[in-house]
């Protein structure tokens, strides 16, 4: 996927148009897209990288990682989303890409554990993870855990 820049921020560094823009398309996605209510602002945030893919000045690409020791023992990737006009063109396999790259370069390779939506298994499956658990309800949506050995 071209044309996307990618910037990977600590959450000090997100300005404040930037932190609207996330929130905005999480919600947009999580909430209103999927009909879920929840949590999004889950006091996460602070620890988190980053990840912004946009276009011109449109955030259309996102994800957080982490450490590991944060969110799992390993290292994750979380709030992984495209907006839904990018959908079809490659956009989360770039995301993807991006996420695992951004994390090895500030952390380190290493494994990384992440709680999926079951409906997108295939998808990350082709970006190394593998199934590592049973399937799971989290706010009203089957998830399970996957792994990527390092």
């Amino acid at each position: 996927m071209s044309g996307i820049a990618w910037r990977a921020l600590s959450f000090t560094a997100l300005s404040p148009g930037e932190l609207y823009d996330v929130l905005q398309l999480r919600t947009e996605v999580f909430v209103i897209e999927q009909g879920c209510v929840f949590q999004d602002m889950d006091g996460s945030d602070a620890q988190a990288l980053h990840l912004l893919g946009n276009t011109d000045s449109l955030l259309v690409a996102y994800a957080r990682c982490f450490a590991a020791g944060v969110k799992f023992a390993e290292a994750s990737i979380g709030r992984v989303i495209t907006r839904q006009s990018q959908r079809g063109k490659g956009t989360g396999h770039a995301l993807m890409r991006q996420a695992i790259a951004c994390l090895f370069a500030q952390w380190g390779p290493q494994p990384i554990r992440i709680g999926a939506q079951a409906r997108l298994e295939k998808f990350y499956l082709q970006h190394g993870f593998q199934v590592a658990g049973q399937p799971y309800i989290e706010d009203g949506i089957p998830h399970i855990e996957m792994l990527r050995p390092v």
